[in-house]
């Protein structure tokens, strides 16, 4: 699976990781997921999108979240 399908513009969305060719983002589409929409129901709803689309999303924020360092913020007393 190839991440050339996720690309991030400044011009587009904001600069917002989208789906190559749409306005779709990452994360809208992580969201989507999330909030119990299958794959099959993302592809009927928007022409076009493939599943290699759609799993390329899920790849991306694999990817980010592997290689970005969380730091939990410490309460103060």
């Amino acid at each position: 699976m190839s991440l050339d399908r996720i690309i991030t513009n400044p011009k587009i969305m904001v600069g917002k990781s989208v789906i190559r060719g749409t306005r779709l983002t990452v994360e809208y589409i992580l969201n989507l997921l999330g909030n119990g929409s299958t794959i099959a129901d993302i592809l009927d709803e928007y022409d076009g999108l493939t599943q290699e689309d759609i799993m390329a999303c899920l790849l991306f924020a694999a990817q980010f979240l592997r290689e970005t360092t969380f730091i939990p913020l410490l309460e103060s007393a």
